[in-house]
């Protein structure tokens, strides 16, 4: 600072020069791999069974993937969840793209990366028993042909009593913004895929569909 005690440009750029961009703290990322198997010619969807006994969402579908860790890239997590999951290596998956990042109303942000899995390595899979109970494959040609149930959930902001409307509004309530969310819902041969899971497979499934005519 200044000998007065007061900021001038070059404190600032003395504070902000090495700062990373970041988030807000209550903000945080995680990271999944949407893992293609190819099994004589025709593509699958690799999902996993939480364990029963974890304490969040215990035995839902889901796709490798969990909390971005410090210093790490979004496909370094995906990866690094994957192995940590179902013991697949992280040379032994061609990762191909990155999905739509899809944002939730409960402050967090899932990275989705597409990635083709060797069959070898599926076939050796070693599940993690304390995070997967099972692991199963949905043909991407059926997930095409099953358009799933769509629900939108509403939210609604819930002000704290006592929120002082006279400072901010002059005592005039405030229009709050809300917010929705799309819930799909597939159910095949008894595998009930909902919540995010749904959300990234419906997007995935809607990209193929858009895409289709490039191909020839």
């Amino acid at each position: 600072m200044s000998k007065t005690g007061r900021l001038n440009s070059r404190n600032i750029k003395d504070i902000f020069r090495y700062r990373k961009a970041g988030v807000e703290e209550f903000f945080k990322f995680f990271s999944v791999l949407v893992p293609l198997v190819e099994i004589d010619g025709e593509l699958f969807l690799l999902y996993e069974v939480r364990a029963k006994n974890m304490t969040r969402q215990p035995g839902e579908i889901c796709f490798p993937g969990g909390q971005m860790e410090d210093g790490e890239s979004p496909v370094e997590c995906a990866l690094r969840e994957t192995h940590e999951e179902i013991g697949i290596l992280p040379e032994d998956v061609e990762v191909i793209a990155q999905l739509d990042t899809i944002y939730t109303y409960s402050n967090f942000a899932m990275h989705c990366f597409l990635g083709i899995v060797k069959e070898e390595a599926f076939e050796n899979m070693a599940l993690n028993p304390a995070e997967v109970d099972e692991v199963f494959l949905i043909s991407v040609d059926r997930l095409i042909e099953e358009d799933p149930e769509v629900y939108t959930v509403k939210v609604r902001p819930h002000v704290p009593e006592g929120f002082p409307y006279d400072k901010v509004t002059g005592g005039q309530r405030y229009k709050w913004r809300s917010g929705k969310a799309p819930v799909p819902i597939y159910d095949v041969d008894g595998r009930v895929i909902w919540g995010l899971t749904a959300r990234i497979t419906k997007r995935f499934v809607d990209d193929i569909k858009d895409g289709a005519g490039c191909l020839r």
